[in-house]
């Protein structure tokens, strides 16, 4: 994964999913290539292999389970999101919090497969305790601030500031932001108080126009 980067979390907008995630994550792929800026994706774990065939981008999974094959009823196992051609997975988003033995585990089970770990953290303290777990990248995002009009880059600059120092006490981890990400201004200040990019969604997947909106985005990488 390089660095700086814009991660656009699809969720399950209507405009990001099915053949809706395919063209959003052209249009991604697009501005990624004219701009040569980083750019990824995290798409329904439906949508994985319509959207890694079609894009040149790094494509993550929004979920992904620690379990072994086995009877494990309604699971996404490491294995299908690889066969499906995802890059890593991004876990425990607000919307889909882990137990963090559960957390563990899928960080674990993605490393035993060369695939990459995007975690989400609530908090100064929880990102420190996630990093003991040794992920590949880690977003901070005060759920609060999530789908809002502030960007936590003025509405909390501390809380992003303190989990960089926190989790590279513990391990020399990217760190992201995330929750109210809007323009490149936004990004910019993210890069300018020492993370690695932004972790945004519905400034793009809600976007009247998703292509203005991350040429805007990404000229503040």
């Amino acid at each position: 994964m390089n660095f700086p980067c814009v991660v656009v979390n699809f969720k399950t907008y209507e405009s990001s999913i099915g053949e809706n995630a395919v063209n959003l994550a052209k249009i991604c792929d697009s501005v990624s290539k004219e701009t040569g800026k980083n750019i990824a994706v995290c798409v329904s774990v439906s949508d994985l292999y319509r959207v890694s065939s079609q894009v040149s981008i790094s494509v993550f999974s929004e979920h992904v389970d620690g379990d072994d094959f086995g009877a494990h009823t309604g699971k996404v196992l490491v294995k299908d999101i690889l066969d499906n051609g995802a890059k890593g997975s991004l876990l425990n988003h607000s919307e889909d919090r882990y137990r963090l033995d559960l957390l563990d585990m899928s960080i674990q089970k993605l490393k035993d497969n060369k695939l990459l770990s995007i975690v989400c953290a609530n908090n100064s303290e929880s990102a420190e305790a996630i990093a003991t777990f040794e992920p590949d990248v880690i977003a901070i995002e005060p759920p609060e601030l999530i789908g809002g009009d502030i960007s936590v880059t003025n509405a909390n600059p501390d809380i992003v500031v303190n989990t960089i120092q926190k989790v590279h006490n513990v391990a020399n981890i990217p760190v992201l932001c995330g929750a109210g990400i809007k323009n490149g201004m936004d990004v910019k200040k993210a890069i300018e108080l020492g993370c690695v990019g932004v972790l945004i969604a519905s400034g793009v997947t809600k976007a009247k126009d998703p292509r203005e909106a991350l040429l805007d985005l990404v000229s503040g990488l």
